[in-house]
């Protein structure tokens, strides 16, 4: 998507938005205030498509602008009956270069963004959910429900944390598990009183994204208001 100034940008969306029914204009200027960037999952080769779609499910549920995709092994696909659209209202980030670690790219790029990785491990030493530091923005990672994340994963997180759990079971389904999760540190945000919501710069990102999901034709019209603004008409 072609990176264009604020006053350049505003303007488009506007003459987009004209396009749009005023309840989906209201639905979206509602949820857009609720999306975060604070918090970011990271999903390392999960093969199951109805787990991935899922997680993918949740995310847009609960304000989740931002998932990663690491595709060492296994390819991410979405089944779009489980996943209700959730994909076309959440950025996905795929990190499936070929012959590339991509785990480790993928966790240098959250670390130049300034994240925190957290890894879901219920090895010795990981801390309960509710204990994870939430003042810097935080990456939490999963992976497969047979072998879990990569020794990559959790020799370079900065903190392994887990659910705290009262069975004799030991392990939720990788979906249960981030919905779990989800729900609990979007709560604690909103408690703490964190600056979880959208920049400026990154909400219009947001929204040109939903309206190119929503409208048919929308580069179409794009061009042709860019054309406008361009020659004054």
């Amino acid at each position: 998507m072609e990176r264009l100034d604020a006053s350049t940008e505003d303007s488009l969306i506007a003459h987009l938005l004209q396009f749009v029914t005023p309840d989906k204009q209201a639905r979206m200027a509602e949820v857009i205030e609720h999306r975060t960037s604070h918090l970011r999952l990271v999903l390392e080769d999960i093969y199951q498509p109805h787990n991935a779609s899922a997680v993918i499910r949740s995310c847009e549920c609960f304000g989740i602008q931002h998932l990663h995709i690491i595709e060492n092994r296994n390819k991410f696909r979405i089944n779009p009956d489980v996943a209700m659209g959730g994909a076309k209202w959440i950025h996905l980030h795929r990190h499936r270069m070929k012959g590339a670690d991509n785990t480790r790219a993928c966790l240098r790029e959250l670390r130049e963004m300034g994240y925190r990785i957290a890894a879901t491990s219920l090895a010795a030493g990981s801390i309960p959910l509710q204990s994870i530091p939430l003042e810097q923005p935080l990456a939490l990672c999963f992976g497969t429900e047979e072998v879990g994340l990569s020794e990559t994963v959790l020799e370079e997180a900065d903190l392994q944390v887990h659910i705290p759990m009262l069975g004799f079971t030991q392990s939720f389904n990788i979906s249960v598990s981030a919905a779990i999760c989800l729900y609990e540190l979007r709560n604690r945000m909103e408690r703490e009183g964190l600056p979880a919501g959208l920049g400026d710069e990154e909400k219009r990102e947001v929204y040109r994204s939903w309206l190119r999901a929503t409208l048919k034709n929308c580069e179409i019209l794009e061009r042709a208001c860019l054309k406008g603004l361009q020659t004054g008409f």
